[in-house]
C-alpha cells in the first residue's frame, strides 16, 4: 500500500511552497492567493535508515524503499462552497486520500500578505473545517435524497443506509467534521463509500519560522495546541518551516543533515510529516531481503502475515502457507538469511502470525 496524503489549507500559507520541496515538483509557487489551480500529485520516498543497512548485507539488484503520495490542491477561502475563490471544484482529487495534512501558518510576516488580513490559526482552521464539511454535506445530501426515495419503496439496502446518512447530514449541518461527530462505527462503515474528507484523520502541518523550529515554541503554534486540544480531536501536530523544506530540496542529499545541524534542528520537516501520517493512521514497515530486491512495505499494525502478503500481491495471500521471519535487529547482527537461520533466528509463522515493525519477511505461497 502506498500511504496517500491530500494537503489543503488557506492560500498562501505554504502549501505549494511544502509541495514542492517534499516532491521536487514545480507548481507554482508566488506570494499571491490560488497560485496552484490543477492539483498536484507527487511522490515522496519514506526515509529509513534500517533499509540501507539491510541492502549493505544483501547486495541486491535494486532497493526500493516504501512511498507517499502528496496530492496538493488550490487553497481554500470562506466561502468555497458558495464558489468563492476557486471554490471547492478541486475537492474531489483528495477525496481519495487515507488522510488530510491541514497546512496552518503560525508565523506573522507583513511582506506574506494572508488572504484573511493576519495569521489566527483557530480561525483559519475552523475556516478550513467549516468548507470542507459544507462540501461534504453536498454530497450527503444528494446520496441522502437518492436513498430516501429508494426507502420508500422498502428497498432494503437503503433502508439500511439510511440511518448513517441521516446522523451524517446532522452533524455536517452543524459544521461539524464528522469525525468529531460521535457517529458510530457501524455508520461511519456504512458512509466509507462516499469517501467524505471530514471522517480522515488530520495531521496538522503548522509553518513556523526558522527560529521558532530550532527554539521554543512561539504564540501562533501554541495557539494552534490549543485549538486542536479544545476539540478533543485525535490529531497529529507536526511543525515545520517551508523555507528551510525548500532550501533543503536544493541542496544534495549528503549535505542535508549538515546544514539541518548548523541550524539546531534534528530531522527534516518531511521526515516529521511522513512519520506523523504513520502514526496516525497506525502503519508501519516491514521488508523483503533478497539478491533481486531489497523494498520496504507498508501494512497497518496489527496485521497479520497473510495481510501483509497481499501488499505485494494478491496471490501471496490466497495461496500463503507460512512466512519465514526474522527480526531487523536480528538479520543485522547476524549478517544475512543464512546466519540467522545457523543461530535459530529464523522462524517459521503461519496465518495468525501478527507482522512485527521492521520484521524481515519471506513468504512461501502456493497459487
Amino acid at each position: 500500500m502506498v500511504l496517500q496524503l491530500g494537503i489543503v489549507g488557506l492560500p498562501n500559507v505554504g502549501k505549494s511552497t511544502l509541495f514542492n520541496a517534499l516532491t521536487s515538483a514545480k507548481a507554482e509557487a508566488a506570494n499571491y492567493p490560488f497560485c496552484t489551480v490543477d492539483p498536484n500529485v507527487g511522490m515522496v520516498e519514506v526515509p529509513d535508515a534500517r533499509l540501507a543497512k539491510l541492502a549493505e548485507i544483501v547486495q541486491p539488484k535494486r532497493t526500493l524503499p516504501a512511498a507517499v503520495q502528496f496530492v496538493d490542491i488550490a487553497g481554500l477561502v470562506k466561502g468555497a462552497s458558495q464558489g468563492e475563490g476557486l471554490g471547492n471544484k478541486f475537492l474531489q482529487n483528495i477525496r481519495e486520500t487515507d488522510a488530510i495534512v491541514h497546512v496552518i501558518r503560525c508565523f506573522a510576516d507583513d511582506d506574506v500578505t494572508h488572504v484573511m488580513g493576519s495569521p489566527d490559526p483557530a480561525r483559519d482552521k475552523e475556516t478550513i473545517e467549516l468548507e470542507l464539511a459544507l462540501a461534504d454535506l453536498a454530497v450527503v445530501e444528494k446520496r441522502l435524497d437518492k436513498v430516501k426515495r429508494a426507502a420508500k419503496a422498502n428497498d432494503k439496502d437503503a433502508l439500511a443506509e439510511l440511518p448513517a446518512l441521516e446522523a451524517a447530514f446532522a452533524t455536517l449541518s452543524e459544521g461539524m467534521p464528522l469525525l468529531r461527530g460521535g457517529l458510530s462505527s457501524e455508520h461511519m462503515l456504512s458512509l466509507a463509500g462516499l469517501q467524505l474528507i471530514t471522517a480522515k484523520p488530520v495531521l496538522y502541518a503548522a509553518n513556523v519560522t526558522d527560529a521558532e523550529l530550532a527554539g521554543d515554541e512561539g504564540p501562533y503554534l501554541k495557539a494552534l495546541r490549543a485549538a486542536v486540544a479544545a476539540t478533543g480531536e485525535h490529531a497529529e501536530i507536526v511543525a515545520f518551516s517551508a523555507k528551510i523544506e525548500a532550501e533543503l530540496s536544493e541542496l544534495p542529499v549528503e549535505e542535508r543533515s549538515e546544514f539541518l545541524a548548523s541550524l539546531g534542528i534534528e530531522t527534516a520537516g518531511l521526515d516529521r510529516l511522513i512519520q506523523g501520517g504513520y502514526h496516525l493512521l497506525g502503519l508501519q514497515t516491514y521488508f523483503t531481503a533478497g539478491e533481486q530486491e531489497v523494498r520496504a512495505w507498508t501494512i497497518h499494525r496489527g496485521d497479520t502475515a497473510p495481510k501483509a502478503a497481499a501488499v505485494i500481491h494478491t496471490d501471496f495471500e490466497k495461496g500463503f502457507i507460512r512466512a519465514e521471519t526474522v527480526s531487523y535487529q536480528d538479520f543485522i547482527t547476524h549478517g544475512g538469511w543464512k546466519t540467522s537461520r545457523e543461530k535459530g533466528a529464523v522462524r517459521s509463522e503461519g496465518k495468525e502470525y501478527v507482522v512485527h515493525d521492521g520484521d524481515v519477511l519471506l513468504f512461501r505461497f502456493n497459487v
